[in-house]
């Protein structure tokens, strides 16, 4: 196949295509490179056969056209997105602009190019969003594919309107959609403004450790090559117009994977132990979420996809990449807003 991918160089995206040309699929990556973006991320599929890349903005409805009129892909993945919930409460206009008004133009210019090929039925576009949508849980209970949206940050609110644009289009024109929800993802190339990589990398400059409010939030954890496998899943197998919840079973509170995480580095670096002294609670984010949760039977039962990394086995994977890849992560520390306290003039 050949999978036109949003987003491509960021942490998601890049472990899609990364994948995806592992397994012999042709791959044209589209990314804007905003600050979050890293072509590094790509660099061990960049000389490949079949792999592509295209510096265009899903803003741009004339870009996007001549992109699908080139490239003539067999299925869309549509990952670009803004995706830090901190900036959105300081920005949300770039959010709104990018995760609204950007699906739309992809929306339309898969549309278009569909139509313009016969309506293939083979054609996918598949819309990658997140748990937040929902809202947030009480202490039980699961996100399911029917659990009503609920959105609390202007992130969440910007994801939930594109998935009910996604699902306007096959309704209403017939385009061949799928939707994936996914928990909160982590591993190699995650940008070093969210959490996980926040407290391996404030760790080994024995800086304070932020922790929102008390650490009590508890999200379930998913090791981004899982998410990357279940994603081509869906997009090879998943029923048109289905959507498929995607999660570690990996729940956590902040707290308690904040301590896990320095216990892994007093191993790693025992001359800085303990770790845990770093840790600092901080005031919390406006509209924090207290728990997400995810139910992934559906995928389970009709694609076969399950996590197979723990989330102490991936914790531990990630604390070794980062130690082992400072030539990556240095210079995007020194990008705008990275390790400032954002999120908080709400």
């Amino acid at each position: 196949m050949k999978f036109l991918v949003t987003g491509g160089a960021g942490f998601i995206g890049s472990a899609v295509v990364r994948l995806a040309v592992a397994r012999g699929h042709e791959v044209v990556n589209l990314d804007a490179l905003t600050y979050a973006a890293c072509l590094e991320n790509v660099a061990s599929v960049a000389k490949a056969a079949g792999y592509t890349f295209e510096h265009a903005d899903i803003r741009d409805r004339e870009a996007l056209d001549r992109i699908f009129a080139n490239h003539r892909p067999d299925a869309v993945m549509h990952l670009a997105a803004e995706s830090h919930v901190d900036r959105s409460i300081d920005g949300p206009g770039a959010f709104i602009e990018t995760n609204v008004n950007g699906t739309y133009n992809m929306l339309e210019a898969a549309r278009t190019y569909w139509t313009g090929q016969g309506k293939p039925e083979t054609f996918r576009f598949h819309h990658i969003s997140t748990d937040e949508v929902f809202g947030s849980l009480g202490p039980t209970g699961l996100f399911t594919e029917d659990s009503p949206y609920d959105p609390r940050s202007p992130y969440s609110a910007s994801k939930a309107s594109s998935d009910h644009l996604v699902r306007a289009w096959g309704e209403t024109y017939g385009l061949p959609v799928i939707l994936t929800n996914c928990s909160n993802n982590y591993g190699p190339y995650h940008f070093p403004e969210k959490l996980i990589p926040v407290v391996i990398l404030n760790a080994l400059a024995g800086r304070d450790i932020p922790v929102y409010g008390d650490g009590s939030n508890v999200r379930d954890w998913l090791y981004v090559e899982d998410h990357a496998e279940a994603l081509l899943r869906v997009v090879r197998d998943g029923v048109v117009g289905r959507s498929y919840n995607i999660g570690g079973h990996n729940e956590a509170s902040n707290i308690d994977l904040v301590t896990r995480i320095c216990a892994i580095l007093d191993e790693r670096c025992p001359e800085n132990a303990p770790h845990d002294r770093l840790i600092r609670f901080v005031t919390d984010r406006p509209g924090h979420d207290a728990r997400y949760a995810i139910d992934a039977s559906r995928i389970g039962k009709e694609l076969g996809w399950k996590p197979s990394v723990t989330l102490e086995e991936g914790l531990a994977r990630t604390v070794d990449w980062y130690l082992a890849n400072e030539d990556w992560w240095r210079p995007l520390q020194e990008r705008q807003g990275v390790g400032e306290r954002l999120g908080v003039s709400a």
